[in-house]
């Protein structure tokens, strides 16, 4: 049921207002005889003429249709396709890329703020260039068996004759030009090391390699995993080698260590730590990915320190006795108070965490202060360039 507040908005009306500052999700706050708006495709300070695109009980949703007065960081996005009734993937490509970050680094200090109750201050890190980026991809087609993109918010979709953050070897022009099933998924991936598969699914069915191998191979500072096609990996192409710098950098591993590598994934980490920690030392990954595991036992056959587990890392965890350095890079949603509690009561003596989601972050971070570890450090990294999402990755010790 309506507020009074939102029963007052029509979607179709339009309004004049300032947008405000960013907000968690790549939308924009913005206030108008009291209720608040979400709006797409505005920058902080502007002046803009706004539709309503929804209402609701505590807030609406607008679209920015004209600019009054423009902020000096809007450019013209390099891509066609971005625009309010167009692909809704790319929702900063009217931004500078400088402003990008920057608005990525308020969203990381309001998270925390508002959920840690913590100043936190940080750069989100330039780390590869804005256009091209792109290794992995989920595509959809229309009834017509055209390939495109969903639009923002939205279930229909935008045919696309190209897509421009893509890495070249997906060849998404020539991808884009052929003739598809209707109302499919297309599953696309390329490799470091020139490889792609294509894999569709329907609605009722999991996704059925089409194209290429079922196994891809990738190279990450001198090591080679297979990564299967249902099995998860970094989609911008820098991001790989990036994350496992940082995340040897916080770990400083020793020879002997016991590590956790959590959410584990095929073992990219692993991968580097293994040689660190030496025939003495020992690594649980943990995954609840089959497909992933499978991978990472093929990665690491000839590594018998390395165990593999599969499963609930929540459930796991409770039957490992001790740990000195907890590697963790759990999905979205984030790792949550159990498995903290879990990592606390093994008393590592650090904890590298990789975080897709500033909020979940911040979320855990509460959890870790409340159990007594500070958090030591942070980075973020800008591995989705044109986007809002934010990659970081926090260094956990013990108070």
């Amino acid at each position: 049921m309506e507020s009074p507040k939102s029963a007052r908005w029509a979607v179709g009306d339009i309004f004049e207002t300032e947008i405000e500052k960013v907000a968690h999700g790549g939308h924009f706050i913005a206030r108008h005889e009291g209720a608040v708006f979400f709006i797409r495709h505005g920058i902080p300070g502007e002046k803009c003429r706004v539709v309503i695109t929804s209402t609701g009980s505590s807030f609406n949703r607008g679209d920015v249709v004209e600019v009054l007065t423009p902020s000096p960081d809007r450019v013209s996005p390099p891509c066609s396709y971005a625009h309010r009734g167009g692909c809704g993937g790319c929702d900063f490509q009217h931004i500078s890329m400088a402003r990008q970050r920057q608005l990525k680094s308020d969203v990381i200090t309001e998270q925390f703020a508002r959920i840690a109750k913590m100043d936190l201050r940080i750069e989100v890190e330039e780390v590869s260039p804005s256009l091209h980026w792109r290794t992995r991809s989920i595509a959809t087609t229309n009834s017509a068996g055209r390939l495109g993109f969903y639009g923002a918010r939205s279930h229909n979709v935008v045919p696309i004759d190209d897509c421009i953050i893509m890495a070249p070897d997906m060849k998404m022009p020539e991808l884009a030009a052929r003739s598809w099933k209707a109302e499919v998924r297309i599953e696309i991936a390329v490799s470091s090391m020139k490889e792609r598969n294509i894999a569709l699914a329907t609605k009722e069915s999991k996704a059925r390699l089409t194209e290429g191998n079922q196994t891809l191979h990738e190279e990450v500072m001198g090591k080679v995993l297979e990564v299967s096609q249902d099995s998860f990996w970094q989609s911008n192409a820098s991001a790989p080698a990036t994350l496992t710098r940082a995340v040897l950098d916080y770990a400083e591993l020793r020879s002997g260590d016991h590590v956790l590598d959590l959410y584990g994934g095929v073992g990219l980490f692993t991968s580097v730590m293994v040689d660190i920690v030496g025939i003495d030392g020992a690594i649980d990954l943990i995954e609840g990915s089959k497909s992933a595991t499978g991978d990472a036992a093929r990665n690491f056959a000839k590594n018998p320190n390395v165990k593999i587990a599969t499963g609930d890392v929540a459930l796991h965890l409770p039957r490992i006795t001790s740990a000195d350095v907890v590697v963790l890079d759990p999905p979205r949603e984030g790792a949550g108070k159990i498995v903290v509690s879990e990592i606390v009561r093994l008393t590592p003596r650090r904890v590298v965490y990789v975080a897709c989601d500033p909020a979940a972050l911040a979320r855990d971070t509460g959890y870790f202060l409340e159990k007594g570890y500070t958090l030591s450090t942070i980075r973020a990294f800008d591995l989705f360039p044109m986007t809002h999402h934010i990659e970081c990755v926090a260094l956990f010790l013990p108070a």
